[in-house]
């Protein structure tokens, strides 16, 4: 009984780290080739190469070894590459966007002067 439930929440896990996988190949197959190399990141391929094997193993073979690796190599994407490209193309926060560090949720913000 104990184990029945266990595997279900493992299940969930498996879910969760595959739509995230999914998230970061769909983000990487829409970003643009001279981004990644602006970002001074791997090419776009070759994240679409990574990123592609991931999923497919997670569907396919869900063993605990190919879903960690796979897991290190969505994490690194998501923390590492894809603020390197929001900030190359202008869409990070605070890189071109807009926005500065002193912007509050009405404006910038003046030191009441």
């Amino acid at each position: 009984m104990l184990l029945s439930g266990f595997s279900s929440v493992i299940s969930f896990i498996f879910l969760g780290l595959l739509l995230l996988s999914v998230f970061a190949l769909v983000h990487a197959a829409l970003q643009r080739e001279d981004a990644y190399r602006a970002a001074g990141k791997q090419t776009k391929p070759f994240w679409l190469i990574v990123l592609g094997i991931t999923v497919a193993a997670q569907l396919v073979l869900p063993m605990m070894l190919l879903v960690l690796a796979g897991t290190v190599a969505t994490i690194v994407y998501l923390v590492d590459v894809r603020p390197a490209l929001q900030a190359v193309t202008g869409r990070g926060r605070g890189h071109g966007g807009g926005w500065s560090s002193s912007d509050g949720p009405y404006g910038p913000y003046n030191g009441n002067r």
